[in-house]
């Protein structure tokens, strides 16, 4: 999976990092390795709370993780 990483000048020095498939994952830092760094924690806490909020109707068969390399 490919996801975009989209930075822009953001204030007092700071850089904006968002996700332009994701809009709801953004982070910022003060350089561009790191809002690098800090999207990665931003996208795991946003799935993390997705995971939370997932109920499924019906039984459930199997269920398991993937790994996207």
């Amino acid at each position: 999976m490919t996801l975009t990483l989209v930075i822009k000048k953001g204030k007092n020095g700071y850089l904006i990092g968002q996700l332009k498939e994701m809009p709801a994952v953004f982070t910022q830092g003060l350089t561009v390795e790191e809002v690098k760094e800090n999207i990665f924690d931003s996208l795991e806490l946003y799935l993390e709370d997705i995971r939370e909020q997932y109920h499924p109707e019906g039984e459930m068969l199997q269920e398991e993780e993937l790994t996207f390399a």
